[in-house]
């Protein structure tokens, strides 16, 4: 049995009494549930990126509406009177070239006009002929005395107006000519044709709407434009338009409205519109279309796009403070370039904002930053380490 000395001092108390081991083990959980009600550390409640207002170069640019218009619109018409239509070679969306025949009028008529003008017109050169004949033995004779003056002036008379017959025959000829041509309907231009009211078998007048045509296939897009913008605009800016389906198209002002709609204030810039004679081309007359005029460039504070967070109906940031907590400044936002958004009002350059994340975060929440990720470059052919040589192997 060993001594009392050599047990610990532990074993020592219990020996002295049961009570008082009893008490010190009661004693032993009460020490560790008094260290587990110490305050934990604040948790961070996102991890996020950072970054800083940066100066960039933007476009300035001036947003309109407006229609889409044809350039010039032509009207063929009808120039013969009385005839009958009796075929129509082109439809509406058809392109056209200078002198091709759109339609074609029954000419049996009015070539049996020309034939008999340019009968009239053989007569007439025969008297003509036979007046100038005898006005020219007139003039041999007259100093001979054989003719008396009247009968002189007389031959002389004879001969004026048989020239003068033919030159009215030719013209009524030509006249004829001329009716057997426009018996032909041609395309004044080149262009697409619009509209058709030209119907096989009517009979129509002279002057009567047959076909419509753009002229050239050239658009143009009416902007309209405030009064307080108006001087801002100028002959050659390049403006872009947007098409119902997306696209853009670029185009060029060619034109400022010399006057303001007194009813509306607004006034109308002609914006010229690349040339397409193709059915399937984006933008069409009587569309209504929207677009932007360059204007010009200007330095902008700018911040990433996915920094800023929209919560009803305003724009936010978040500014990360020197105790890991952000901060919501309440911003105003401007031009929109790529991933970029110019911040007009309310922040400061300088002033570190989360990237990553915002869209998450309320005001004071606790976040952790971590730098940017750098990507990993890709191992090229050149990155491939070399070959040792047999010395250091």
């Amino acid at each position: 049995m060993p001594s009392l000395r050599h047990l610990p001092p532990a074993a020592l108390v219990c020996a002295a009494g049961a009570t008082l081991c009893f008490a010190i083990a009661l004693a032993i959980p009460n020490r560790a549930t008094a260290e587990d009600k110490k305050p934990a550390a604040p948790t961070p409640a996102l991890t996020v990126t950072t970054t800083v207002p940066t100066s960039t170069t933007l476009p300035l640019g001036l947003k309109a509406n407006g229609s889409v218009a044809a350039w010039q619109e032509a009207i063929i018409g009808s120039e013969s009177n009385g005839l009958r239509l009796t075929e129509v070679r082109v439809n509406v969306g058809d392109v056209v070239k200078k002198g091709d025949v759109l339609a074609v009028f029954a000419s049996e008529t009015v070539r049996a006009d020309v034939e008999q003008a340019r009968a009239a017109l053989q007569e007439a050169q025969a008297n003509a002929a036979e007046a100038k004949a005898n006005a020219d033995r007139a003039r041999a004779l007259r100093s001979s005395g054989a003719l008396s003056e009247q009968q002189i002036t007389q031959y002389f008379t004879a001969e004026r107006a048989a020239q003068a017959r033919v030159s009215a025959a030719r013209a009524t000829l030509e006249q004829q000519n001329l009716r057997l041509r426009f018996a032909t309907v041609t395309a004044p231009d080149s262009g697409i044709i619009s509209a058709r009211s030209a119907t096989v078998g009517a009979v129509v007048a002279g002057g009567t709407e047959l076909f419509r045509m753009i002229r050239q296939g050239r658009l143009e897009w009416r902007a309209e434009i405030t009064s307080a913008d108006l001087g801002r605009i100028r002959p050659g800016m390049r403006a872009a338009v947007r098409a119902a389906s997306g696209s853009e198209i670029s185009g060029k002002v060619r034109a400022v409205a010399p006057t303001v709609d007194p009813q509306t204030r607004m006034a109308l810039v002609y914006v010229d519109l690349p040339p397409s004679l193709s059915s399937n081309a984006p933008l069409k007359a009587g569309m209504f279309a929207s677009g932007r005029f360059e204007l010009g460039k200007s330095t902008a504070l700018t911040v990433p796009q996915q920094a800023v967070a929209v919560r009803d109906g305003f724009s936010y940031v978040f500014r990360l403070n020197r105790d890991n907590r952000v901060s919501q400044l309440k911003v105003q936002t401007g031009r929109r370039l790529d991933n970029q958004v110019e911040i007009v009002g309310g922040l400061a350059a300088g002033t570190p904002i989360v990237v990553s994340g915002a869209g998450f975060l309320n005001d004071g929440d606790l976040v952790r930053n971590v730098p940017n990720p750098v990507p990993n470059p890709v191992p090229g052919p050149a990155s491939k380490p070399a070959p040792r040589s047999a010395a250091t192997r």
